[in-house]
């Protein structure tokens, strides 16, 4: 694989961030490292095939999350909290961070000072701002910016949307979104529209994805891309299987699986995101596909209940992994061939014990670095049902 040799500067917040573990190690040995880890982890099942790692792995993250905070001096710090602490660290720039995104954090800084808005405190409740979230669509360059506050009560918004823009043209979209709860969760339930459509656009393998504040969209689009075209080669689809995506979210797999398939169900709890799967079907011309509201694994207990079959499942748990109700439902509905994404290899070993003393049997391990610099790291696995 060829890969720049350009190295940036160690970051100066390695320290106090702790976000990224592998600051300061040549990217060559970080993926070195990712593949022990996948091997020492998974051995039992399969020897992983080589890492698929990135050739620039800079600037890679398309979500940007910063927090605000009122200094003693009457600044206004931005930044995120030092890992396992409330304690916020400064930060100008981050090395795998959209810069774009970057720029507009440390303009709305400048912005909520001269405005006079007040930066929410945890400890006594008071202040507006919580919050920014900020999504870059790679390809189509589109940027929505999400000002999390505790009151859709924000003064002089609309000159303030105007300064906004005018400093970075590139936003297209601006939305409040309203959280008002004791809570560690980043977003609040309910959005306003201030500037745009409310969402962005991106595409992904020729396909054009609607994604929204509360969507869930993986986070290094340029590696998403390998990372779908590799779990539907494991798949090894011939155009008359039935295909379930479950945890689909906005139906991205889903949808360009759909293309060598005959027909895709996508399964989401998130009503937000089923939404903009639905809307992004119909925006991509796909005819094949349906999706629906549920718990994934309550509605592949009720398929298999009324004698439905399907060939293959696709599955992306979030980090926990699945719990045992979920890989039970899938021992039940009985796929042809399971391809597990996993954001985590230790919750993936424990998953895949449970489904290989249930008839299915490890065909393909695949590491695929989804975040440089940190010491996570995805992995497809294919399993097949063993016929007895």
């Amino acid at each position: 694989m060829k890969m720049k040799t350009e190295e940036k500067v160690k970051c100066p917040y390695e320290k106090k961030c702790g976000g990224c573990k592998y600051q300061g190690i040549p990217y060559e040995k970080q993926l070195k490292e990712k593949e022990k880890k996948v091997r020492k982890l998974l051995k039992d099942y399969g020897k992983p095939e080589p890492i698929l790692g990135m050739e620039d792995p800079y600037y890679y993250r398309n979500k940007v999350h910063a927090t605000y905070k009122h200094m003693r001096n009457g600044d206004i710090a931005v930044g995120r909290y030092e890992e396992s602490s409330h304690r916020l660290v400064p930060i100008e720039s981050c090395q795998i961070e959209d810069q774009k995104a970057d720029e507009v954090i440390q303009t709305i800084r400048k912005l909520a000072k001269s405005f006079k808005i007040k930066i929410f405190n945890e400890d006594s409740g008071y202040g507006l701002l919580r919050h920014v979230l900020i999504r870059t669509g790679r390809k189509t360059g589109e940027m929505l910016v999400v000002l999390v506050v505790v009151s859709p009560v924000f003064p002089s918004k609309n000159n303030f949307v105007k300064a906004l823009r005018k400093e970075h043209p590139e936003i297209t979209s601006i939305v409040l979104n309203i959280n008002d709860k004791k809570t560690s969760m980043i977003l609040g339930e309910r959005n306003i529209v201030l500037y745009g459509k409310g969402y962005i656009q991106d595409e992904l393998c020729d396909y054009t994805f609607r994604i929204s504040p509360h969507s869930f969209y993986q986070v290094n689009p340029v590696q998403t891309e390998r990372l779908y075209k590799k779990a539907i080669r494991l798949a090894d689809l011939k155009g008359k299987e039935k295909v379930l995506d479950a945890y689909c979210g906005i139906g991205t797999i889903g949808m360009i699986a759909s293309k060598q398939a005959k027909e895709v169900t996508g399964v989401e709890l998130n009503r937000d995101a089923v939404r903009d799967a639905i809307g992004n079907a119909k925006g991509n011309g796909v005819k094949n596909i349906r999706f629906y509201q549920a718990d994934a694994g309550a509605f592949m207990v009720s398929m298999a209940e009324q004698g439905e079959k399907m060939d293959v499942v696709f599955m992306d748990p979030p980090r926990a992994g699945s719990d045992e109700a979920f890989l039970q439902s899938v021992i039940k509905l009985a796929p042809k061939k399971v391809v597990y994404i996993s954001c985590n290899p230790e919750t993936l070993a424990r998953d895949l014990g449970y489904l290989t003393k249930k008839k299915y049997k490890v065909t393909k391990i695949c590491p695929v670095d989804m975040f440089p610099f940190t010491d996570h790291c995805e992995v497809i696995t294919c399993l097949q049902r063993v016929e007895s």
